[in-house]
C-alpha cells in the first residue's frame, strides 16, 4: 500500500444540529421486473428489506443519505419509479447519481420531474448543498491500470473528469465557510494498486472532505475506508458493507 494511505479513517469534525451523513450504494432494486438478485449469491435473498430494516433503525428526517449509483435495474425512467417510491417511503435527503446500470437514467430534467418528494436530489455535473454539507458528484469510470483498460475506457474516463470538473465549478457557488464538500463516484476514484487518477487529483485540488463511490462486489479485496492526502474515501457497495447503511458524518 503506498505511503498516502492509511487505514484509519480521520472524521473531519463538525456539528449540525444533529443532522447525519449515511451511504449506501449498488441497490440494484428491480421491483419492475422479476430479477433475484440472490442468484449473485445466498446473501442477495431480500437484500433490500435488510437494507430498510437498517435504514428505519439508523435515519432521522433530518439526516441524509447518499446513494452512489447502480439504484435500479430498469432500462426505463417509467419502470424506475416503482424503485424509487420504494426509497421515497424511507426517512432523510437522499442524494443520488448514476452508475453503469442505470439505463433509466436518461435525461436529468426528466428525471427530477418525476422524482417522488423533495427528499430526493439528483447529481449531474453538478451539486446540492443541505445544511453545512455540499455534495458534487458524476459516474465516474473505470481508472488507467485497471484490468483490461481499453482505448474507449481512456475516452470515458477522460470525459467523467471533466464532468466533475464542471461539477465542481457549480459546486462552488454553493459553497459557504464551514462548509464540508464531499464528493459522490460510482466507480472507485482509484486502481487496487492505489494508483494516483485524474478523480483523486481533482478532489485534492477541490478540497474535497470524503468521496463516497460503490461498484465492486464479491470477494475482490479493497478497503472500506481509508484516507489519501487528506481526502477521506468510504466504499459503499451494498453487499461490502453488509446491506447496512455506513456512517460518514
Amino acid at each position: 500500500m503506498n505511503k498516502g494511505y492509511k487505514l484509519a479513517f480521520c472524521k473531519k469534525e463538525w456539528y449540525n444540529k444533529g443532522m447525519k451523513v449515511f451511504a449506501i450504494g449498488d441497490l440494484h432494486l428491480s421491483f419492475s421486473a422479476d430479477k433475484p438478485m440472490d442468484i449473485f449469491g445466498g446473501n442477495w435473498e431480500g437484500h433490500f428489506e435488510k437494507i430498510k430494516t437498517d435504514w428505519l433503525q439508523k435515519v432521522a428526517p433530518e439526516d441524509v443519505v447518499l446513494i452512489p449509483g447502480d439504484i435500479s435495474w430498469a432500462m426505463k425512467l417509467s419502470c424506475a419509479e416503482k424503485d424509487l417510491t420504494q426509497i421515497a417511503t424511507l426517512p432523510g435527503q437522499k442524494v443520488f447519481i448514476r452508475g453503469n446500470h442505470d439505463y433509466w437514467w436518461n435525461g436529468i430534467g426528466k428525471l427530477r420531474a418525476v422524482a417522488p418528494d423533495s427528499t430526493f436530489h439528483f447529481l449531474q455535473t453538478d451539486g446540492v448543498k443541505i445544511g453545512n454539507f455540499v455534495f458534487v458528484g458524476s459516474r465516474g469510470w473505470t481508472c488507467p491500470g485497471s484490468p483490461d483498460f481499453t482505448e474507449q475506457d481512456q475516452k470515458l474516463y477522460l470525459r467523467e473528469a471533466e464532468r466533475f470538473r464542471l461539477a465542481f465549478t457549480e459546486a462552488k457557488k454553493l459553497m459557504e465557510e464551514g462548509d464540508t464538500l464531499v464528493a459522490l463516484i460510482h466507480y472507485p476514484p482509484f486502481t487496487l494498486k492505489n494508483e494516483e487518477t485524474l478523480f483523486t487529483e481533482i478532489f485534492e485540488k477541490e478540497g474535497v472532505d470524503t468521496a463516497v463511490f460503490g461498484h465492486l462486489h464479491g470477494p475482490t479485496y479493497f478497503p472500506l475506508k481509508t484516507q489519501k492526502r487528506g481526502v477521506n474515501y468510504v466504499l459503499s457497495s451494498c453487499d461490502k458493507v453488509g446491506f447496512s447503511l455506513v456512517r460518514v458524518y
